[in-house]
């Protein structure tokens, strides 16, 4: 047989291997699109790269962010929460009704418990009464609202321990220690997201419940258990909302759960579960913060501070989804 010479292809030239790697990467685009976001602001506004407005992004990101945690694991099995901004804002009622009697660590607690229980309500409905999670937690995001007004007498709650604004106020390593316990529950969750069992069980479940099951997983208890840390996240997040204003409203954390959701899609995320990053919602939360701090110190008028929001998810979502099919490629 004649000797057939093979020629080996061509490697990629510099800029087209980081272009591909940028495009498989999901935490990379997000990264990318960050520092644009970053640099745009920058340049159209010179008090947006001031310290100062650096560190409020920071502190701002702090609650939209706990509640974005809970919500991509709820999206990763393939449901939605739209009850974690209400849930915010009875946590927060319910936190500061115990204070008088039950002092800051009570309060605390309480307000724990009841995000975690309305979380564990909705992803029982949800598993075992397989009901639309749409519909369960449209449900329970009214009963919440509507629990939150009976519980303050739709008013807001004061005389708040001044020790809760430590959260907000401290600092560590000259950073904000409230961003800072931000990252670290972030880290965390990415963790267990990607080296342990549970977090390949979620990622299974929202890819095909069907197989999971087959290849025994126990997806009752992790079909139920992202809802839990959804509404336990909201608790959270009612915590550092209320230590930042020393009051507690039962309008606190509404548009949360639009927010939380934007904040998961741009990270690219998919609806449909099965796919996304806790990295890439972090840099999410971080485009929505800095968008929203821009259009502030652009003057930008709030009426209209929606449609370019809107505009700019819808952007970053074909964009993340046009990087996808040609990273697949």
């Amino acid at each position: 047989m004649p000797n057939e010479t093979r020629t080996a292809a061509p490697a990629p030239s510099g800029w087209r291997h980081v272009l591909r790697i940028v495009t498989t990467k999901i935490e990379l685009r997000m990264l990318s699109l960050t520092l644009a976001v970053m640099l745009v602001l920058s340049v159209a506004s010179p008090h947006f790269r001031t310290l100062n407005n650096l560190f409020n992004a920071m502190d701002q990101s702090v609650v939209v962010g706990m509640v974005a945690l809970g919500q991509t694991l709820v999206i990763l099995i393939g449901g939605i929460d739209l009850s974690v901004g209400s849930l915010v804002g009875v946590s927060g009622i319910v936190m500061g009704l115990c204070l008088p009697t039950l002092g800051l660590g009570g309060g605390i607690l309480a307000c724990l418990a009841t995000g975690a229980l309305a979380g564990t309500f909705n992803g029982l409905v949800t598993t075992f009464g397989r009901v639309a999670p749409f519909v369960v937690t449209l449900g329970m995001m009214s009963i919440a609202r509507s629990l939150s007004y009976v519980f303050s007498g739709a008013s807001s709650i004061g005389n708040i321990p001044p020790g809760l604004a430590w959260l907000s106020n401290a600092t560590a390593l000259g950073l904000p220690l409230n961003f800072i316990l931000l990252i670290a529950v972030y880290l965390a969750a990415w963790w267990f997201l990607s080296r342990a069992k549970g977090g390949r069980t979620l990622y299974a479940i929202g890819s095909n419940v069907a197989a999971a099951r087959v290849a025994g997983l126990s997806i009752s208890l992790w079909s139920v258990l992202p809802y839990m840390v959804a509404g336990l996240m909201s608790g959270v997040s009612a915590i550092f909302l209320a230590s930042r204003v020393l009051s507690i409203d039962p309008l606190g954390g509404t548009g949360l759960e639009l927010d939380s959701i934007a904040a998961v899609v741009i990270g690219g995320a998919s609806l449909f579960g099965g796919r996304g990053s806790i990295i890439g919602t972090l840099f999410g939360v971080f485009i929505m913060v800095f968008i929203r701090n821009g259009l502030n110190l652009l003057g930008v008028s709030p009426y209209w501070q929606g449609t370019a929001i809107g505009s700019i998810i819808i952007a970053a979502v074909l964009l993340e989804r046009i990087f996808s099919r040609r990273g697949r490629r």
